[in-house]
């Protein structure tokens, strides 16, 4: 399996695993809503024999004055998961938003699953209806560099999902 940037031919089948991984149409129409807003850091697909299999993206979402990327949505399709899939397009998006001058990544997820990646819960974090849930977790993506601090600013797109 190889891990490559999305490109623009790949949006018909990205959509279509993230239909059916999500099993509805919102976070879809999320992922082409964030690249019309050109909000991308970073997104990535796991590829085998010319199917994708796997997607991932990182949008620019700054924490106060840091510079964040916010994790949403990461998908593999069924036959891909527990091979290890999920967690190389994790790590792979990370470095590439650490390249990119992000300082840190949030998400909101299973924190038993990102936890192996170093992401914590998140603290001192304001802005956001899930701020202060277990599931909203945080990452440093600079050696010894204290967790940000303050209020989030997603995508505008991310506000679209209520009118999904």
């Amino acid at each position: 399996m190889a891990l490559r940037p999305a490109r623009a031919e790949d949006a018909a089948a990205i959509d279509a695993l993230l239909r059916a991984a999500f099993g509805g149409e919102a976070e879809a129409r999320l992922v082409g809503l964030l690249r019309a807003e050109g909000a991308v850091v970073a997104e990535l697909v796991a590829e085998q024999a010319g199917v994708i299999l796997g997607q991932v993206m990182f949008t620019w979402a700054p924490v106060g004055a840091a510079r964040v990327a916010a994790l949403a949505p990461l998908a593999v399709a069924e036959v891909a998961r527990r091979q290890g899939t999920g967690a190389a397009l994790v790590r792979e998006g990370l470095a590439r938003c650490a390249a990119a001058g992000a300082t840190a990544a949030h998400v909101l997820g299973e924190p038993a699953y990102y936890g192996r990646f170093g992401f914590r819960a998140a603290q001192g974090i304001t802005g956001a209806p899930w701020c202060g849930h277990p599931a909203f977790q945080v990452l440093t993506l600079v050696p010894d560099a204290p967790p940000p601090q303050g209020e989030v600013r997603y995508a505008q797109a991310f506000a679209a999902l209520g009118d999904a």
